[in-house]
């Protein structure tokens, strides 16, 4: 059985899947109320160390979204929905989320590689500039290399690493 801040968390992820696959963004208003939400519950629920709970689960769930950002691997949206999940979850519980949502995330675009034709020769295409001797030209190469990638909503990698660690009792 689901806890209250399970439910919350639920809740939250369950608005952020329904915007992500419709318009590919998470807006701001739902991340600040997901977290705001998910401090007050912690701080009803637990007191002080319910709002301690809270906000290392945050900063633990934004730390390494950050990170992959700034690389361009995920979206700001995502960044701040990982930051609002920890304050509902806790630390381990949305690091357990990360860990499988980015497996999930992987094998997902593993099997789009695997079947995307135009994706293998841009593979190629793009292994050929990087082995090719001479620097010059390689970086705008691999520029509009980079302009042809498909992206695909990080929810759908999220929402089967929640159910799995849900159903895992984590």
């Amino acid at each position: 059985m689901m806890t209250i801040t399970g439910t919350g968390a639920a809740i939250v992820l369950a608005c952020a899947f329904a915007t992500d696959m419709r318009a590919m963004r998470i807006p701001n208003l739902l991340t600040v109320i997901g977290f705001a939400s998910g401090v007050i519950c912690q701080l009803l629920t637990a007191g002080w160390h319910g709002g301690q709970i809270a906000l290392v689960g945050a900063l633990a769930g934004f730390l390494p979204f950050f990170l992959l950002y700034l690389f361009k691997g995920i979206g700001a949206g995502d960044v701040k929905l990982f930051a609002a999940l920890g304050a509902w979850l806790g630390a381990a519980a949305v690091l357990n989320v990360a860990m499988y949502a980015i497996l999930y995330a992987g094998a997902l675009g593993l099997l789009y590689m695997l079947a995307s034709r135009p994706f293998c020769r841009r593979m190629l295409g793009g292994m050929a500039v990087l082995l090719s001797p001479g620097a010059a030209g390689k970086r705008e190469a691999l520029h509009g290399w980079e302009a042809g990638a498909k992206r695909f909503p990080f929810m759908i990698a999220v929402l089967p690493a929640a159910i799995s660690v849900w159903a895992m009792g984590s």
